[in-house]
């Protein structure tokens, strides 16, 4: 069995008494003896079953999953973190094909990719379909394809979490981190694992349609500092096009009516114009947002050096 006293793993939890001892069973199983537990409050008698278990529990200030994860990075000394759910649809026999991107010295973080192989009865189909837009929309915005950015099985470097700026509270942390790593060049691995049904008797604390929205609107906000062009360009854009539409309008009321619109022709120009302006100062943050990394990729290559 290998030995991974230098790898902590990190369950957040919300409520999984029916699920949380079996979880912390397995990784204990493949030889993780170092298990952080971080409750947001369970009132189902989640803390005192893992501390049975023989986990490290603590509880979190605030609820919220990205609160605490951030909670638990204070806490954590060791230089890899396995993060997992403790819903049981993740496997323990998966954490050493997670961590060995890491342990090789190639990869600082990895995400372990829940439709490679997944179980029948695991995702619903709105899940499913809400999953695969948010990932062609990571993909369109931020660039990289990471296939399944909303795993909530991760594994990485604590040098590298250090990096990141993360302020998500709720389930938008994973998606923050996708983007930091797409932002700061974080080397980052897609893993294969294997993703189950949650076990009878357990309930989810996701709600699809209210986290999924969320998910959405902080990917596009995320973008303003990762890829100002979109950003700024996609708001100029629509303004043009409103400003055009108004304008086409105003032409159609003038040729074929005879009536004019000078407020609507006056506001038709000014929209054109603002549109113009936001898409060229997201052309100018895009290329200081360029001429930063690779400044500081240079300044990362002399301290190897």
């Amino acid at each position: 069995m290998a030995d991974w006293d230098d790898v902590c793993v990190l369950i957040p939890t919300l409520d999984e008494a029916e699920t949380i001892g079996d979880v912390i069973d397995g990784f204990r199983a493949q030889g993780f003896e170092n298990v952080l537990i971080v409750d947001g409050n369970s009132t189902d008698g989640t803390r005192e079953i893992a501390a049975e278990r023989g986990a490290r529990v603590i509880v979190q200030s605030t609820t919220g999953k990205g609160q605490a994860v951030r909670e638990a990075l204070d806490r954590i000394e060791t230089p890899y973190v396995l993060m997992v759910d403790g819903d049981g649809t993740y496997r323990p026999a998966d954490a050493s094909a997670m961590l060995e991107p890491l342990v090789s010295g190639e990869y600082e973080h990895v995400i372990g990719n829940r439709f490679a192989d997944m179980a029948t009865g695991a995702m619903s189909r709105v899940n499913h379909a809400g999953n695969r837009l948010i990932n062609w929309a990571f993909g369109l915005i931020h660039g990289p394809q990471f296939r399944d950015i909303l795993s909530g099985y991760r594994a990485f470097t604590r040098e590298s979490i250090e990096r990141m700026t993360l302020d998500a509270t709720g389930f938008g942390i994973e998606t923050e981190m996708a983007v930091e790593c797409a932002k700061h060049d974080v080397p980052t691995a897609v893993v294969p694992i294997r993703y189950e049904p949650r076990p009878d008797g357990s309930e989810t604390n996701l709600r699809p349609v209210r986290d999924g929205s969320l998910i959405i609107v902080t990917l596009y906000q995320l973008a303003r500092t990762n890829n100002p062009l979109f950003y700024f360009g996609s708001v100029g854009l629509s303004t043009m096009m409103i400003g055009a539409f108004i304008a086409a309008y105003v032409g159609f009321s003038w040729f074929v009516r005879g009536v004019s619109h000078e407020v609507f022709a006056l506001v038709a120009g000014v929209a054109i114009l603002l549109g113009f302006q936001i898409v060229m100062f997201g052309l100018l943050s895009d290329l200081i947002v360029t001429l930063h990394r690779e400044q500081m990729r240079r300044i990362d290559e002399e301290r190897e050096r």
